[in-house]
């Protein structure tokens, strides 16, 4: 076995003297988590753009705060009274920030908010169903993310009330090179929704169409090339205001069974002290939180940690808003011992190229969750290398195969990780290597990682 100095020495040259990582921005830090022995650190104080490693904030904030069962509500609400079968008033979908109503498309849960209507003896609503999106104030895009990613699936509008992921499906037919592919429909259709097209066919092999537009906007531009002669195919974006598409489809399901509704479905998402009050129809559950953190971390979900971060600034006050996402997460994680004065915190999830969190901060937050209550929660929650989510491609087929517990995070030239590592003599380490402003693509900064990880390895197997 080297000695530490010389394995130091060894990782470290292999980071700063690469063509690739040597001119980055790094912060760096490995520890014995089982004897306290620092193995490596470069610069582990300094803030570097975290990317989607900005998740453990959240997930690890929202784990110790609400615990592993928790679950969101969404309740079903009216105003006015029920009278011979008649609602004199509204049926309200009031959302409790569930990012998993709806996931993947599955709305069955539809039928049973229908049987809880109906169960409630109305048979006629003589107003509408409205999506009550109050819990959060209305700025439901994150000032901090870049224009051009607005619009697209993995930067959607965070709502009180999410559904489909926030996500559509739009179905383009490419023609001959030169023309401009058509749009067929939306998966799911989205009435009035406007497209603006200038995606173009071209002799290609890949996909570079691009979709932007704004919440609440019923306007959405596609820019790009296509390849020329695909056929049918589709590209994500978002749902413009998933709120008000969730109200509709509850007023169509209630129609088909036999509930006559007066009025077309709509939203308020401004919060409004002088509302009438309401009277409680049906409480919905999400999945439990366990589960929502392991597709945060596993799938690196976009959605589900913005919402998470938007969710925990309403423990401060209501309506729930960005500022207050951002004091909640850096307070709790500052009364926790985490050196987190200089990080600059933007959102939730990592996309904002402005969030920056240093090596020691993420080492000192996996340390808390390391011994935390739920600390098998919190380490089921990571992708494992060689094995599951964003780390499948790591150290696939070396000795660190399943031996690495962590969260990835990449972006333009940055390619991070931070999490665990099962040594063969029980030892557990605890790393985050953050690597920012490097050329070349992702990819290539992750191989350079991952002969640094196997080398400090094998120095202390």
């Amino acid at each position: 076995m080297l000695s530490v100095l010389a394995s130091i020495l060894l990782s470290v040259n292999l980071l700063t003297s690469h063509p690739i990582t040597g001119q980055a921005n790094m912060s760096v830090l490995v520890q014995n988590l089982t004897t306290g022995e620092v193995i490596d650190n470069y610069r582990s104080d300094k803030v570097v753009p975290p990317a989607s490693v900005m998740k453990l904030l959240t997930t690890g904030a929202a784990l110790e705060t609400l615990g592993p069962d928790f679950r969101f509500s969404t309740t079903l609400e009216y105003t006015g009274v029920i009278e011979q079968g008649t609602l004199h008033g509204n049926l309200y979908i009031h959302g409790g920030c569930d990012p998993s109503l709806g996931w993947r498309g599955q709305n069955a849960f539809l039928n049973r908010w229908v049987k809880a209507v109906k169960e409630a003896g109305i048979t006629f609503i003589n107003g509408a169903v409205i999506a009550d999106m109050t819990m959060l104030d209305g700025e439901a895009q994150n000032p901090g993310w870049l224009c051009e990613d607005a619009g697209n699936y993995y930067a959607p509008g965070i709502f009180a009330l999410n559904y489909y992921g926030n996500t559509m499906n739009i179905v383009l037919k490419s023609g001959e090179p030169g023309t401009v592919a058509s749009v067929i429909k939306t998966e799911p259709q989205v009435d009035d929704l406007r497209f603006i097209n200038h995606v173009r066919c071209d002799r290609i092999s890949y996909d570079g169409a691009f979709v932007s537009g704004l919440p609440y906007s019923n306007e959405r531009y596609l820019t790009g090339v296509v390849p020329s002669d695909l056929g049918s195919f589709g590209i994500k974006g978002d749902l413009p205001n998933p709120g008000l598409l969730l109200a509709r489809h509850f007023t169509t399901r209630l129609r088909e069974a036999g509930v006559g509704i007066r009025r077309k479905a709509g939203y308020i998402a401004d919060y409004n002290p002088l509302l009438p009050p309401r009277k409680v129809l049906y409480v919905h559950r999400s999945i439990p939180l366990s589960e929502i953190i392991k597709e945060t971390n596993v799938n690196s979900n976009n959605l589900y940690a913005e919402t998470l971060f938007r969710y925990l600034g309403t423990q401060y006050r209501l309506p729930g808003s960005i500022p207050n996402s951002q004091d909640f997460i850096r307070d709790f994680w500052r009364r926790r011992g985490v050196n987190i004065q200089n990080a600059i915190i933007k959102d939730g999830c990592g996309l904002a190229p402005q969030d920056a969190v240093s090596a020691q901060s993420f080492v000192q937050l996996l340390t808390i969750m390391n011994s935390s209550p739920n600390a098998d929660v919190w380490m089921n929650s990571l992708p494992v290398s060689g094995q599951s989510g964003t780390l499948k491609s790591l150290c696939s087929k070396t000795e660190l195969e399943g031996r690495i517990h962590a969260k990835s995070g990449t972006i333009a030239g940055t390619k991070n990780f931070a999490g665990y590592i099962d040594m063969p003599n029980g030892d557990t380490w605890v790393f985050a290597i953050l690597i920012n402003s490097a050329p070349g693509k992702a990819k290539n900064i992750q191989t350079v990682i991952q002969q640094y990880l196997l080398d400090v390895y094998r120095a202390h197997k």
